[in-house]
């Protein structure tokens, strides 16, 4: 199984660099040296597995530095990312966790985190595997709650008194069988025809039961109330609740319950502490805001702490965690921030020496704008395009439409706060407001955008700069 798992995960890393920056291009716009960094990184990883065991150990993944303005795709490449090798990542704000001994989230909860993500991933991926199966488990149960199961009855007695009535009974049962099994067959033909998907029936399914939001959440006791949950889990007896549903929604409850029971969940655990330790991703947002300068007192000093409690799992440690001990040797951070006010050398030094790859992200200008608009694959028109389409809008935007929509997001950026790609939602929204609202009602079906209507639209907001900081 082990060597199983070691294949694949090598399978999915063999793509090269260049690859995965033909990957990322197909969802970021520009932002090439950023890319580049992470597909080498990426890269690096598949190479040390092709090293020898006793040097594996020694070459640990270097730690990348993001530098830019929000909005500029920092989360976004580090999730598509993670996405593409199917590896498990997380993302963090530095600023939520506080120092050992106060009150909030111990940095160590990253690694916990991390760890459930893995084990979701890799259970997910395993119960793929048997749906199938659990496909056929899952009609059987249907069947049962429309042909239950003739009940055996049973006499106490009648051994004392001579095996007669047991001779019965026994006919009476060999009668039943034929009946029974006709009844299922019968069944089990207008099932595969699609009779029965809106019937209602009462079927009984395992209670998860409400878990303890909130209970240890935020603090450092986090783990101890995770693992009591899972105690008081293994203590208790699962209980059953009856739902009424129709046939459609329980065969998808049965067939995720069985595809649950056909999984070894041992053998997950062992695979996600696995992917984790070798595959995982640590997006670390808004490093710049524990960053201190100068001689730092009061809050300074306990994002300070942060750091410094950062430093070890960055390094690399051992985190419990409810699955298992993870080394976090292997893991690869990704840290980012806008420095602003602050600059890296801010940092810590021993953080600092942690992130050996900077790399600084432009900032947006019209003609990335431009791009963002059409080029990806799910790009922003694209999904207005669709979206009305559901409405029977045919939705055209010229091309001096985009343009001027790039102009006036660049414009808005430059004038109000700097919020990258992120100010075209914005726009757009502000832009298809009433076409969004009327378009059920609308007897013109077809519309195009031009920079008129654009004009007509936004103009007046664009250029007076106190609508547009609350507006756009």
């Amino acid at each position: 199984m082990q060597e199983k798992v070691e294949m694949e995960e090598s399978m999915l890393n063999e793509q090269t660099p260049r690859q995965i920056v033909e990957e990322l291009d197909r969802y970021i716009v520009g932002q090439k040296e950023a890319k580049r960094a992470v597909a080498i990184a990426l890269r690096n990883r598949w190479r040390s597995r092709q090293l020898d065991v006793a040097m594996q150990d020694d070459v640990i993944p270097k730690n990348i530095l993001m530098i830019g303005s929000t909005g500029v795709g920092k989360t976004e490449i580090a999730r598509r990312l993670a996405r593409l090798v199917k590896a498990p990542f997380i993302k963090v704000e530095a600023t939520k966790f506080t120092e050992v001994g106060y009150v909030g989230r111990d940095v160590e909860s990253i690694v916990r985190d991390l760890a459930e993500t893995a084990v979701r991933m890799v259970r997910q991926e395993r119960m793929e595997k048997v749906q199938e199966r659990a496909a056929e488990l899952a009609e059987e149960r249907i069947l049962d709650v429309f042909v239950p199961q003739p009940k055996k009855s049973q006499n106490p007695l009648g051994k004392l008194f001579g095996g007669s009535d047991d001779e019965e009974k026994e006919s009476s049962e060999e009668n039943k069988e034929p009946k029974y099994a006709a009844g299922r067959e019968w069944v089990r033909k207008r099932l595969l025809k699609g009779e029965l998907e809106k019937e209602v029936i009462e079927i009984e399914i395992e209670d998860s039961g409400k878990p303890m939001v909130g209970m240890f959440a935020g603090s450092s006791l986090e783990s101890m109330g995770d693992n009591l949950q899972d105690m008081m889990a293994n203590l208790m007896p699962k209980k059953q609740k009856k739902r009424k549903v129709s046939v459609a929604a329980a065969r998808k409850l049965f067939q995720q319950e069985e595809a649950a029971k056909l999984v070894d969940m041992e053998e997950v655990k062992d695979a996600a502490i696995r992917a984790a330790e070798k595959s995982g991703i640590v997006f670390l947002d808004e490093i710049d805001k524990v960053a201190v300068k100068g001689q730092g007192s009061g809050p300074d000093v306990s994002r300070e702490g942060v750091q410094r409690d950062i430093l070890p799992i960055v390094e690399g440690s051992t985190v419990m965690t409810k699955y298992g001990p993870i080394k976090t040797d292997h893991i690869l951070f990704i840290a980012a921030g806008a420095f602003h006010t602050a600059k890296p050398s801010d940092l810590i030094p021993e953080l600092q020496g942690r992130f050996p790859i900077r790399v600084e992200l432009k900032s947006l200008q019209k003609e990335d704008f431009q791009r963002i608009l059409t080029e990806p694959q799910n790009a922003l028109l694209k999904q207005y395009k669709a979206l009305l389409a559901t409405e029977g809008i045919a939705l055209d935007f010229a091309d001096d439409a985009i343009e001027r929509l790039a102009q006036l997001a660049c414009d808005v950026n430059t004038q109000t706060e700097n919020i990258g790609a992120r100010r075209l939602h914005t726009i757009l929204e502000k832009l298809l407001e009433d076409l969004s609202f009327d378009a059920p009602e609308m007897e013109e079906k077809e519309v195009r955008v031009d920079a008129a209507y654009v004009d007509k639209k936004l103009k007046d907001i664009a250029v007076n700069r106190d609508l547009s900081q609350f507006i756009l």
